[in-house]
């Protein structure tokens, strides 16, 4: 008897598109040593702040480096701060033989264009964290000027206002995570992370009605909240704001 293994196959799963966020790391120099001391230094204060997250390696910045990248050791010293590099993109045809040789995939450098045509409004992104390294990845999905997020955002979800300000009107979750390349809003208590002026606006400004968060960043400048916040903002009505390389954190 003949069995039809081909309908089998067509019911046992489903191929769709997907976007999936991730950090991208854009190298200034080919250097490995350097690289991973950077590295290093810049997540010292919150060594597991990653979570396995998938990382894009942005080459455009050394492509004409006469240097050759060590991607065994580059991707080793990623691998070593929670973070999985997956592919490389902007690198001269030898940057991206060697990436592929080191086991990366090529991402289209045309990502980028595509994210600027006009593409459905922002919505939530379930993964645990993006960070500033050269932030933000331009993966995140596009959205309007404003963006307006009506319900509460759980740790582990995301969402991000592409060219815009954010306005939050529930409770922002520890280990949830609200960006902006604008201002943020929160009418609610903010418990997670807020990185505000993601693509390097120094003028955004985060603004709760209660301040209780895991992490504050506008334009690449982070501070962490181990250190426990001053009395007359932690809980209440506050904003966050950067003056030159230092964040402000005042009463409202």
């Amino acid at each position: 008897m003949a069995v039809d293994t081909a309908g089998a196959a067509r019911t046992s799963f489903d191929l769709k598109s997907a976007q999936l966020p991730v950090v991208a790391v854009a190298l200034r120099t080919t250097d490995a040593a350097v690289l991973a001391a950077d590295l290093a230094a810049r997540l010292a204060d919150d060594p597991e702040f990653f979570d396995n997250d998938p990382v894009l390696i942005d080459l455009a910045g050394v492509r004409d480096a006469a240097e050759p990248v060590d991607f065994e050791a580059l991707t080793a010293s990623l691998r070593a701060l929670h973070t999985q590099p997956v592919a490389a993109r902007g690198g001269s045809p030898e940057q991206m033989a060697a990436a592929l040789a080191a086991g990366l995939v090529a991402a289209p450098e045309a990502a980028a264009a595509r994210a600027a045509a006009p593409v459905a409004p922002a919505r939530e992104v379930v993964r645990e964290v993006v960070r500033e390294v050269e932030v933000p990845a331009p993966v995140p999905v596009a959205g309007p000027a404003t963006v307006v997020v009506d319900k509460p955002l759980r740790s582990g979800q995301q969402v991000y206002a592409r060219g815009g300000d954010l306005v939050v009107m529930a409770v922002v979750s520890f280990g949830a995570e609200v960006i902006a390349d604008g201002n943020i809003h929160i009418y609610a208590p903010m418990r997670g992370r807020a990185i505000a002026g993601a693509r390097g606006n120094a003028e955004a400004r985060i603004f709760s009605t209660c301040l209780e968060p895991q992490l504050v960043s506008i334009a690449g400048i982070y501070r962490t909240t181990e250190t426990e916040l001053p009395e007359n903002v932690r809980g209440k009505p506050a904003q966050v704001r950067l003056e030159g390389e230092k964040l402000l954190i005042e009463p409202l």
